[in-house]
């Protein structure tokens, strides 16, 4: 359709150009520090006992690795060192025998009773010490895997401990994870090793950097979100699990075909877009359109480049085009409408039966 260049100003047209470009997307969100769950330790027992003293006695407490927690009495226990013991005065006192058979039956004893001891993740350390010493221990000492914060304490002074109960939580807060909220037309956009920037209110100007390590495989149907994991140091621990955070996630798609966002007609099942050419035409062009970054949509395909088109008043034009091609279309309908009226008044009509009649029977 032509426009003049009077009502062109009066409607405010104005223009941009297809143009290619390097594009990079922000997705900005909202996210909670969360404990790296590989960074988190159970501490159990794989024997029956008793808790006897607890050095380790609130939740809270930072603990190093290697440090007891507490002390444990196991019958079991004692009845292993005990055989350990026994074992070993044995090989000892048949060390010099020149039966072969028989040293060699006196070291896979030892063995089998270490191999036990270590099933109940008794250290070697520990051995040692029981051989050193040469008597057995009441209580034996469970430690710290790890370095960290219990964050959940369920031993007790006297408490009877069964094979697998969980006494102790410890996390490793030196790496944590932010849980973001992605809307789910955004994952596209991301993916696993992209940069992450972090902030919170707590520590203004301050900027932690991270990755995206884990996309989730589901949705959370009340916000139409996706979690995505981003890792990252926690130096000076100053990252509380369960503290909020502001997530920035850039996308680089590198250079692609763009048109101005404000060009774009969303005409519900379509994308419109009016190219403008010489005099004072104006095309409308259906285009399929990417992803949109910042003020521009990247074009996969309807334009090309260095093409012009309209950014302000492309609405009007629309409306006017639209109205132009129904105006068009009821003048073809009534055009058709008098043909049918005049072909009607030519029609000859069929005389009326009943004065046939009377004719006839009045002659």
């Amino acid at each position: 359709m032509k426009i003049s260049a009077e009502k062109q100003q009066l409607i405010g047209v104005q223009t941009g150009f297809v143009e290619s470009r390097d594009v990079q997307k922000a997705i900005r969100t909202v996210g909670q520090i969360a404990y790296a769950e590989p960074r988190l330790a159970y501490v159990t027992t794989k024997f029956e006992g008793y808790i006897e003293d607890l050095f380790v006695d609130y939740t809270g407490k930072l603990v190093e690795k290697g440090r007891p927690l507490f002390s444990v009495y196991s019958p079991e226990l004692v009845s292993t060192q005990e055989e350990y013991l026994l074992a070993l005065r044995a090989q000892k006192s048949l060390e010099q025998s020149t039966i072969g058979e028989v040293t060699a039956s006196a070291n896979t004893l030892l063995e089998s009773a270490k191999w036990r001891l270590r099933l109940w993740d008794i250290s070697d350390k520990q051995i040692a010490e029981l051989e050193r010493a040469g008597k057995i221990t009441k209580t034996l000492n469970i430690y710290s895997p790890i370095r960290g914060y219990v964050v959940e304490k369920m031993a007790l002074a006297g408490l009877k401990v069964m094979p697998g109960m969980n006494l102790y939580q410890i996390a490793d807060l030196s790496t944590v994870w932010v849980l973001a909220d992605v809307y789910e037309y955004e994952i596209p956009s991301i993916k696993i090793g992209q940069e992450a920037t972090i902030t919170l209110s707590y520590y203004p100007g301050e900027v932690f950097k991270g990755r995206v390590t884990y996309i989730y495989p589901y949705l959370t149907a009340d916000t139409r979100t996706v979690k995505v994991r981003v890792e990252l140091a926690n130096s000076g621990e100053k990252l509380k699990p369960q503290m909020y955070a502001n997530v920035e996630l850039q996308s680089g798609y590198g250079k692609q075909l763009t048109v101005p966002e404000e060009a774009v007609l969303d005409a519900g099942n379509e994308q419109i877009v009016f190219v403008a050419h010489e005099g004072g035409y104006f095309e409308p062009r259906q285009v399929e359109l990417g992803a949109k970054a910042q003020d521009r949509y990247i074009v996969l395909s309807g334009l090309s480049e260095g093409e012009k088109v309209v950014t302000s008043g492309n609405f009007l034009i629309d409306s006017e085009s639209r109205l132009k091609s129904a105006l068009s279309g009821m003048a073809g309908m009534g055009h058709g409408g008098g043909e049918k009226k005049e072909s009607s008044q030519q029609q000859p009509q069929a005389p009326d039966s009943s004065h046939a009649k009377h004719s006839q029977h009045k002659h």
